[in-house]
């Protein structure tokens, strides 16, 4: 594998800037790459201010700050990747997208460096089969928001080496998380419990049970959950949760994962949650 402290981030949205963050902080030199310059500007700002934080809140001092924020470059080539010795993939969560990216990510970087995907519902196995190093592919499901939640999901694929598994569980427990390992299946662990009771939820408010508000009470209240799921569903984005839930509608071929049609007409008219400024509820910038 090539130099070891060397990551690549693939992909300026939420998850992203998250890891990125997270690895520069641990002193790793990141690459953030993405093809569209104004989300790698809204993925700078928001790591910088994610630090402002820290630094009110006395975690760090303003030196760390800036010795963060100088460890991450942003490029919008791929070819800036090349040097890498771990790439992790955090694209929109559609097979193709991710297809088209680890066959270009296949044919851009060493041999040896280790292609891992923050994919929430798709399987390893099968984007492993899209390049010539199957065994150096692996997914790393960091939770939103990356630099708060612990857990992280490690899927072996089918042909995923022990080398690889080893050195991706080291990197994560470099990060002070904790991997815990899962089997390749349709939305693993976390999203084939989570997001079957956020379409409930979704449910609930379509078929007028309750409001959303009401839901996200019963929720919090009486099961103890810290956010309610039409907020979480926000803050995931509601056309994310739309794609994993259609992943598990397909995969599973069982009609208990059908996607609400009120989550397919919010999507469909951009209501997304936090990212549009509008989902369940409604955001200020």
């Amino acid at each position: 594998m090539l130099e070891s402290t060397s990551i690549g981030v693939l992909g300026a949205g939420t998850m992203g800037s998250g890891i990125a963050q997270v690895f520069a902080q641990k002193s790793y030199q990141v690459v953030l790459c993405d093809a569209v310059s104004s989300q790698l500007e809204r993925a700078l700002s928001t790591i910088k201010n994610n630090l402002n934080r820290d630094l009110e809140k006395g975690r760090i001092d303003a030196a760390e700050r800036d010795r963060v924020l100088a460890n991450i470059g942003t490029q919008a080539s791929l070819e800036a990747l090349k040097d890498s010795g771990l790439v992790i993939e955090a694209v929109s969560e559609v097979f193709d997208v991710k297809r088209r990216v680890f066959t270009e990510l296949d044919r851009i970087c060493d041999q040896t460096t280790i292609l891992a995907t923050n994919t929430s519902s798709i399987s390893v196995t099968q984007l492993a089969g899209t390049t010539g190093r199957p065994d150096r592919v692996i997914g790393m499901h960091f939770m939103n928001p990356v630099p708060v939640m612990k857990l992280v999901e490690i899927i072996r694929g089918l042909q995923t080496s022990e080398e690889t598994f080893c050195a991706t569980r080291g990197f994560v427990e470099k990060l002070d998380k904790v991997p815990v390992v899962v089997n390749d299946s349709p939305g693993f662990v976390s999203n084939r419990v989570l997001m079957p009771m956020i379409n409930e939820a979704i449910f609930c408010v379509y078929e007028d049970v309750a409001t959303p508000e009401a839901v996200d009470a019963v929720m919090k209240l009486g099961m103890n959950h810290p956010m309610g799921p039409l907020t979480l569903a926000d803050l995931i984005g509601l056309d994310v949760c739309l794609n994993i839930m259609e992943t598990l509608y397909v995969d599973f071929s069982d009609p208990k994962y059908r996607p609400c049609p009120l989550l397919r007409k919010m999507v469909a008219a951009g209501r997304l949650g936090r990212k549009s400024g509008e989902g369940f509820y409604r955001y200020t910038p």
